[in-house]
């Protein structure tokens, strides 16, 4: 008789196998083996909301091979991710799997290393219920939703379209950027810059004009009136006015949690939410690290705390030390606060499992992405217990003095003293401005300055910026929509029901996507509210700590979901929407060809259906030719919804690849060079990688 021990995934299995040795059996479940049923409601409503659970087809086979694994066991345990999901998969798993008599234990860990499982494994646990019912309150909240909007839009709108708890609401969110973008005015203003240096002396210094000398502001409206400050600035005299140098401080910031690891692989690499956690699941799980075997290599990556074990900071701290010196080490360890509200502080941040693993001693074993991102997470790791980076930070306030007024130019520059953890990581910015580096002489107050050239610059004020996928996150968990394990899934589910479209990284919202949200809007308000959609989530944590039942939850918001759906039923007018034109006359009957959306995407129509049926391919031309047959390679989507370019000619030149085709031939080859990755470039042919070439 052994011990089984069921986890998600393979993977998952093999690397705890490694560590656990002969006396367990390892199985995985391949993700959860029960939910409500895809072709009813599977929630009765008139009996405390209970849900029907079934096990899908495509399980049968796994739950058949489960049960008879466990039939001859002494022990079973459920060592399922440790959150609300994982704690579910381990209930439904204890559910499914009975057999008389045999105990089961859930065992949790939040990285996969011998001290940990092991243990996990001295100290299993009954499963947590009242993780196991938020869980089934958040399912079955989604599934009302879902079940019961998606017939009125399919009645009211079209087919194949559907609302989602939290999805609607970051429809809303883009939407509304996008509306105050169309609204927004652009203002002009003007910049005028002077450049001055001692006089007879170098280097130069530009100061940008801020205002009047007595502090009052100036607004610089249009080119007369920049014109005139100029003609009054010419005729000036400039003087040092005060000098003041302050040293600043810069903390690193705190390591990883799952919304701000999505937000920097998106900025450093445009990886995706869904990649990044895909790419991290396999860094989780383990892959195999030369004679180490299958090793997990980060902490779980479903997390909002930047809790950090004590032995992880005492490792830290030692590398440190020894790797870059005492004086990059600070005199006692960093303890980070969590910022997002209801953050699970038991859990800890997401960090490499060991410290002394370096990037580049593990690079041979880890495909390129999965080497990206582990680097990512172990700087920043190491980076967070490092000392703060000094600046010395110099200011110079200049007067311009003539008989008319006297103005104030200000120029500074920012020196680093002391590198600190910025030898090793900085963090970016989504709306950093790019930094000017000013060298400035040595000044004092009352030097007299001698003026160069004037320069003015013509500026308009810019609308706030288009969401990409870090900045939507972030105000996602910013407003308390969602958790850790849901981001992913919410962009995804945006672009795939064609909600929202992606432009050079930045969501814009569809003609549907506009329809939709005016309909919800109007008849659903609540499900759109970014406050209400945030007491939600709190609702549900408030189950976990065991302070509301789940029933109650879910009644308190099907009641008023339920009066909203009939009242949309009666009162909301059914819309068309109208065809996207093309231009293109049809080859058959010579009306207009249009573009349509059906269960698979995008798809070019006649106009005249149902009398004319023809139809073909959606394709964007890509401008490239194709290296086969020299026709033009197009971007399609195929019935997985996945973006691929193929060939013109099919289907007489099948040729495809899964990677955007670059107007540049291979710089080795001459071949077809496609983009590999957020700045790279690899060859169709002679499998030539390097950057992508300009031009």
């Amino acid at each position: 008789m052994k011990n089984i021990v069921i986890v998600e995934s393979p993977a998952k299995a093999k690397t705890l196998g490694k560590i656990l040795g002969r006396g367990y059996v390892l199985k995985a479940s391949l993700g959860h083996i029960r939910d409500l049923p895809r072709s009813t409601l599977g929630v009765a409503i008139d009996n405390d909301f209970a849900p029907k659970y079934v096990v899908p087809k495509a399980k049968a086979r796994i739950v058949n091979e489960l049960r008879e694994a466990v039939r001859d066991a002494s022990t079973v345990y459920l060592a399922t991710d440790p959150d609300r999901e994982g704690e579910a998969i381990a209930w439904h798993l204890a559910e499914v799997i009975k057999s008389d008599g045999l105990p089961y234990k859930r065992v949790v860990f939040h990285e996969i290393t011998e001290e940990a499982v092991k243990n996990a494994f001295q100290h299993p646990r009954d499963i947590d219920m009242q993780l196991v019912n938020a869980q089934q309150a958040r399912r079955i909240l989604d599934r009302l939703l879902g079940y019961k909007i998606s017939p009125l839009l399919w009645r009211k709108v079209k087919r194949g379209l559907s609302a989602g708890r939290v999805q609607s609401v970051a429809v809303k969110i883009i939407i509304d950027r996008e509306q105050e973008i169309q609204k927004f005015v652009p203002e002009e203003y003007w910049v005028i810059e002077a450049e001055l240096s001692k006089p007879k002396e170098k280097p130069s210094f530009r100061a940008t004009l801020v205002g009047l000398a007595d502090g009052s502001p100036l607004k610089i409206g249009n080119e007369t009136e920049a014109n005139r400050i100029k003609g009054e600035l010419e005729q000036a005299n400039y003087s040092v006015l005060k000098v003041a140098t302050k040293n600043i401080t810069r903390p690193p910031a705190p390591p990883f949690i799952t919304s701000t690891l999505q937000q920097e692989a998106w900025r450093k690499f445009h990886f995706t939410a869904k990649q990044t956690m895909a790419l991290a699941q396999q860094l989780y799980e383990g892959l195999p690290i030369g004679e180490e075997g299958n090793v997990g290599l980060i902490t779980y990556m479903r997390t909002d705390s930047t809790h950090v074990a004590q032995s992880a900071l005492t490792e830290t701290r030692a590398f440190i030390s020894e790797k870059f010196g005492a004086e990059y080490l600070p005199p006692r360890p960093r303890i980070f606060t969590s910022k997002v509200q209801g953050a699970q502080e038991a859990h800890e941040a997401i960090r490499p499992t060991r410290i002394h693993r370096e990037p580049a001693s593990i690079k041979q074993y880890l495909n390129t992405n999965q080497f990206k991102l582990y680097d990512l997470i172990w700087k920043r790791m190491v980076a967070s217990q490092m000392a703060s980076a000094l600046f010395a930070v110099t200011t110079i306030d200049v007067e311009a003095e003539n008989k008319e007024t006297s103005y104030l130019l200000r120029t500074s520059s920012s020196v680093n003293t002391f590198p600190g953890f910025i030898i090793l990581y900085s963090e970016s910015k989504d709306d950093a401005e790019e930094e000017k580096k000013v060298i400035l002489p040595s000044l004092s107050k009352g030097d007299t300055l001698e003026l160069i050239e004037l320069f003015s610059e013509q500026k308009f004020t810019q609308p706030p910026p288009r969401y990409t996928e870090a900045t939507l996150v972030r105000t996602l968990e910013q407003n308390g929509i969602g958790r850790p394990s849901t981001y992913a899934p919410i962009l995804s589910t945006i672009q795939e029901r064609g909600y929202v479209t992606k432009e050079k990284g930045y969501f814009k919202p569809t003609e549907i996507g506009y329809v939709v949200n005016d309909l919800l809007t109007e008849h659903f308000n609540d499900i759109v509210d970014i406050k209400f959609t945030a007491r939600m989530e709190e609702e549900l944590d408030d189950i976990v700590e065991a302070k509301r039942d789940w029933v109650s939850v879910v009644r308190d918001y099907y009641i008023p979901f339920q009066k909203d759906l009939d009242n949309a039923h009666q009162k909301a007018e059914k819309v068309k929407i109208p065809d996207e034109q093309t231009g293109e006359a049809c080859p058959q009957c010579g009306k207009p060809i249009v573009i349509k959306t059906g269960r698979f995407g995008k798809f070019f129509a006649c106009s005249g259906y149902p009398q004319c049926r023809f139809t073909r391919p959606y394709r964007v031309k890509t401008g490239v030719k194709c290296p086969e047959c020299g026709g033009e390679l197009t971007e399609m989507v195929n019935k997985k919804k996945k973006t691929f370019y193929g060939c013109s000619n099919y289907p007489e030149c099948k040729f495809a690849t899964s990677f955007k085709p670059l107007p540049q031939p291979c710089p080795k080859c001459g071949s077809l060079l496609t983009q590999y990755g957020a700045e790279s470039a690899r060859c169709t042919k002679c499998r030539y990688r390097g950057k992508i070439p300009q031009g």
